[in-house]
């Protein structure tokens, strides 16, 4: 198994999703933890390094996160929650055609974990090492979104669009194409975010039995 990209995520900047949290002191200390979390990992990373990263003493971030621990928890609940959001908009303006549907799903999907490789990698691989209260509110909202692409993978089977043997299976397939791409994805004039969904939208399709061009 390959391990978090630290070299590429060091190279650019961690930017939190515009929708996630206002500006000011808060989105600022998450902001500077995810870049430390991602590139170093959330146990490598101690608060008075993210202090020192600050230029704040470690008390001045009690005022605003009791602990390490529930610094990583909202960062993981951030990500999940524009992830489940950013899903819930392209079903919303998809209409009601599962071809539409899935695209739209998998294109959403895979622009966030393109455009914010370092909280992609934050909220699936540090999201272990929290304690089972503080990892529950964000595991809820993974599985709400792992229903929203289960539920158009069904209406298509229904409506005879999609064939799949094992949905189950296919769904957790077109789901890992997002996530590994912080293994993987850097943008070239020939490969832009943008292309990369559609490319990940056919791909899709085709192993839900859907020719290009659907």
């Amino acid at each position: 198994m390959s391990t978090p990209p630290r070299s590429r995520l060091r190279a650019r900047p961690a930017v939190l999703p515009s929708s996630a949290t206002p500006e000011g002191t808060r989105r600022r200390i998450l902001e500077v933890a995810l870049q430390l979390f991602a590139c170093r990992g959330f146990h490598d990373a101690s608060i008075r390094d993210l202090a020192k990263a600050l230029a704040l003493r470690p008390s001045a971030l009690y005022a605003h996160f009791p602990s390490k621990e529930h610094v990583l928890a909202e960062l993981v609940r951030l990500g999940h929650e524009v992830h489940h959001e950013g899903l819930r908009a392209a079903l919303a303006s998809a209409g009601d055609a599962p071809v539409a549907r899935l695209r739209a799903l998998v294109r959403a999907h895979t622009l966030l974990h393109a455009h914010h490789p370092q909280l992609a990698v934050v909220v699936n691989e540090e999201i272990h090492a929290l304690p089972p209260e503080l990892a529950a509110p964000s595991l809820l909202l993974r599985e709400r979104s792992s229903a929203l692409l289960r539920e158009v993978i069904e209406q298509g089977r229904t409506q005879g669009v999609f064939s799949a043997s094992h949905p189950l299976v296919t769904g957790a397939a077109i789901a890992t194409m997002g996530l590994r791409l912080p293994y993987w994805y850097e943008p070239t004039e020939g490969l832009d975010a943008e292309t990369l969904a559609d490319v990940h939208a056919e791909l899709a399709l085709r192993m839900l039995g859907v020719h290009a061009g659907a």
